[in-house]
């Protein structure tokens, strides 16, 4: 895996992925950014909910689910003095679908946290992950 950060202004950067996407991050205009692009803090955080829902719903898929979306709200807390880690962070996942199992639902959000998503491994050897989950009927 590959990426390339390139300064552009202020504190402003653009993120070039292996795969050939880019990514904009910016920071608060207090420490000198403009606020045109998500701060790189934010940007673990999203990846790290993009990677476990994108876990969920393939282990969905693969249990013979019929999950129509998923979505994952993230709430962190970091840690006050230098580096500023994540120390606490909180995942609700709502899953809607047909006929839904919620057990298979619970067992493939703890699944991703216990096996499959590496950012959540990562961010848990600072973090107390938790989650929670709705199901919905579609």
């Amino acid at each position: 895996m590959e990426c390339t950060i390139k300064w552009t202004d202020g504190v402003q950067f653009v993120a070039e992925t292996g795969s050939g996407h880019a990514i904009l991050i910016d920071g608060a205009p207090d420490v000198g950014g403009r606020n045109t692009g998500a701060r790189p803090m934010e940007t673990v955080l999203a990846g790290t909910g993009a990677c476990t829902a994108s876990d969920v719903v393939v282990i969905l898929k693969r249990s013979g689910q019929d999950v129509t979306g998923c979505s994952v709200e993230l709430k962190a807390e970091r840690a006050e003095t230098d580096p500023k880690v994540f120390t606490r962070i909180h995942m609700h996942f709502v899953v809607r679908g047909r006929n839904l199992k919620r057990s298979i639902v619970e067992s493939a959000i703890k699944l991703s946290h216990s096996k499959y998503c590496s950012a959540s491994a990562m961010l848990g050897k600072t973090a107390t992950i938790t989650h929670d989950c709705e199901v919905v009927a579609d």
